[in-house]
């Protein structure tokens, strides 16, 4: 198509109408924008949402059709395609525009899906979704024409029920619906090849920020994902009801990364692997006054990570850890001496006890509990029920903080308070 004045190859309008029309559709966005939202009702702006998304997909469906016959603009310049010109009078990059060519060219082969963006019921992002599906499928030898255009079908009916991502796993899988006895070997196939996929991509790694805390990044299969996904909320949606209940507010993200520590820290030691005949054990390097008094640092494992004693003193009340202790010349005082942790008996015989944390006005139940020495292990405190306490993680730390001091009241519960300083 050209845009010079006369003859419209869509049909009969002259190029200047097209270009009122152009000019049209500018100057109502120029007076809708000089509105502003945020006096509009919400079911007002819901609606004009829904709206411009449709108006966003009608735009997007008519460039791509001039992207689709850009050919004469790609002879006049000289150029592969239109990607030159756009780079050099439109701005837009290189890769960015051959991206949208090849775009406009695969969705000029489906009707279904080039009709369903110029109505605004599929979206430019589920358009091409779907486009990329149907070009794998016009290549699969097993696939008929007659299958390909069931699949278009129902992937354009699908567009108006799923997001672009969950149309992508679809498109996947899409022949199955097809024909499921002809192709239910291919998707088992599919599925293999995704899990395979999902295994050679799987990565984990870390960065110290410096600050106290570390990024993690990762990546793992979907099914471990939604996996973990699932412990998450189950462990911080009951947090965040009851924060909302009493008024307060939490960043959800923040929720779930607690929840994250949690099952960390509370993950079964006894399930991991065995090294030199060794179970897997956290190594702690203090000092026997750093061990005992408020103030002090520890030095974590072997590559000499510092945490505080405090943290230190946290640890042992309900992590499988072996103490270094260090006398005033350095030489080692204990090794090798497990802390002594509750008993998984003693666990739920403090579950029924306490119910939960026995922080004054903590609501964390009993599952999300740490059991807590009353006088430190370090102090010779035992480890019996007289001695312990559940405490939440967030109060676990509070009651070792050098900067908190607290009472037990009469039922049990602990009020903590902030330290004074003297002198």
């Amino acid at each position: 198509m050209s845009l010079e004045r006369g003859t419209d190859h869509w049909g009969s309008n002259p190029g200047g109408a097209i270009d009122a029309e152009l000019a049209a559709i500018e100057s109502s966005l120029d007076k809708l924008l000089t509105g502003d939202p945020a006096y509009w009702r919400t079911g007002q702006k819901k609606d004009r949402l829904a709206r411009l998304e449709k108006i966003h997909a009608k735009q997007a469906a008519l460039k791509l059709r001039v992207l689709a016959s850009a050919g004469d603009i790609a002879e006049e310049t000289g150029a592969k395609d239109a990607s030159g010109w756009m780079r050099s009078e439109l701005l837009v990059d290189k890769g960015v525009a051959r991206s949208q060519i090849k775009f406009a060219a695969g969705l000029a082969k489906y009707d279904l899906v080039a009709a369903g963006l110029a109505e605004g019921v599929v979206s430019q992002d589920k358009a091409r979704v779907i486009t990329k599906a149907l070009d794998v499928i016009e290549s699969d030898p097993a696939a008929s024409a007659e299958d390909l255009i069931l699949a278009e079908k129902l992937l354009v009916d699908y567009a108006s029920q799923l997001t672009a991502n969950e149309l992508k796993i679809a498109g996947r899988r899409i022949l199955a619906e097809v024909d499921p006895a002809r192709f239910e070997a291919s998707e088992a196939q599919a599925l293999q090849r995704e899990e395979e996929h999902a295994q050679r991509r799987t990565f984990y790694s870390s960065r110290d920020n410096g600050d106290g805390t570390i990024d993690i990044h990762a990546r793992v299969s979907r099914a471990v994902g939604m996996r973990l996904r699932t412990i998450l909320d189950s462990l911080a949606q009951p947090r965040k009801w009851s924060a909302e209940d009493k008024g307060r507010k939490a960043p959800y993200d923040r929720l779930l990364g607690q929840a994250f520590a949690r099952v960390v820290e509370t993950y079964d030691v006894g399930q991991l692997p065995r090294h030199g005949g060794h179970a897997t054990t956290v190594f702690i390097t203090m000092s026997v006054d750093d061990l005992r008094k408020d103030l002090g640092t520890a030095a974590l494992g072997f590559d000499g990570e510092k945490i505080t004693a405090a943290e230190a003193r946290r640890m042992a009340c309900n992590a499988n850890l072996v103490p270094v202790v260090l006398g005033t010349d350095s030489e080692i005082l204990d090794l090798g001496r497990t802390a002594r942790v509750a008993h998984p008996i003693q666990h739920r015989a403090l579950r029924l006890r306490d119910q939960g944390c026995q922080a004054e006005d903590c609501d964390a139940p009993a599952a999300w509990t740490e059991a807590h020495h009353l006088k430190p292990w370090s102090e010779g405190g035992k480890t019996d029920m007289a001695n312990m306490v559940l405490l939440c993680p967030s109060d676990h730390r509070r009651i070792h903080d050098a900067g908190s001091e607290y009472e037990r009241l009469p039922d049990g519960q602990i009020r903590f308070a902030r330290r004074t300083r003297t002198g």
